[in-house]
């Protein structure tokens, strides 16, 4: 289902049509801030595995971000950040922006593996926060940008969903997507460090 959805004032009848998908262990295509992004519910185990599965890739090794609504779900699956961290997140957030942090035993144990970090995103969109409000927990987010992919398929929905209708239950019309991904910021050390220059220019 191909689902136009504004940004400027999202319906909350398609808002909860989106949400019923996802709590259904739906796979849904969205817009944010940047791309185009793959998510559906972080606690749905067969919907998280049907998305590594499409990405090729195991899910303990993946570099899946959540997406949250606001500040307020990030210390359910994060360890306690410091207050130079808090204050960098609430003065980027919401924003083009994903923060690596440590994370709390409430992350899925299928996510782990190894790995002791969960990123984090608060996309400046409301459609796709409004979604995860309303869910009442964080969804996954990966984005559909392949390096081999003909551009116009990471920023048009509607050439998105010719593509990928067969693999998503619904693709989120929400106008162009961007082609720059998010800027990735690693919080995990004694120094903040950007792993991954994107769009958006972090203010200290």
């Amino acid at each position: 289902m191909l689902l136009k959805i504004y940004n400027e004032n999202p319906n909350p009848r398609d808002i909860r049509k989106v949400v019923d998908v996802l709590r259904d262990g739906g796979v849904i295509i969205y817009p944010t801030d940047t791309v185009y992004g793959i998510g559906c519910d972080i606690t749905n185990q067969k919907a998280v595995e049907k998305v590594a599965q499409f990405k090729g890739i195991k899910i303990e090794k993946a570099n899946f971000s959540f997406i949250c609504s606001d500040l307020s779900h990030i210390s359910d699956y994060t360890k306690p950040i410091s207050n130079t961290i808090f204050k960098l997140m609430k003065k980027n957030l919401p924003g083009p922006f994903t923060f690596i942090l440590e994370a709390s035993n409430n992350v899925p144990r299928y996510f782990k593996g190894k790995k002791k970090t969960v990123g984090i995103r608060v996309p400046a969109n409301n459609i796709i926060r409004d979604i995860v409000y309303e869910l009442g927990n964080p969804i996954l987010s990966t984005s559909i940008r392949d390096e081999d992919e003909i551009l116009e398929y990471a920023t048009d929905p509607e050439l998105i969903y010719e593509k990928f209708q067969d693999f998503a239950d619904i693709v989120i019309d929400g106008g162009y997507g961007e082609i720059i991904p998010s800027t990735v910021i690693d919080c995990t050390g004694e120094t903040i460090v950007i792993l991954r220059e994107g769009k958006g220019e972090l203010e200290y």
